[in-house]
């Protein structure tokens, strides 16, 4: 699932462009680092759910 995909390049530049500018230069590498920790903490709180799901599902003990 690649939500970038329906990005063609001279988009992706425009967009490089304006976050260069809002952002600026020495601030780039760190809003990147960022994003990756909060795309990993997501997928690690997701997973984590999924297996709680997972889990809770053959214990019969739940209550609907």
């Amino acid at each position: 699932m690649n939500t970038l995909a329906f990005l063609g390049t001279s988009e992706l530049l425009i967009v490089a462009g304006i976050a260069l500018v809002l952002f600026g230069g020495s601030q780039l590498p760190k809003l990147a680092r960022n994003l990756g920790k909060a795309q990993r903490e997501l997928q690690k709180g997701l997973a984590e759910g999924q297996a709680d799901d997972e889990s809770s599902d053959g214990s019969g003990d739940e209550k609907s």
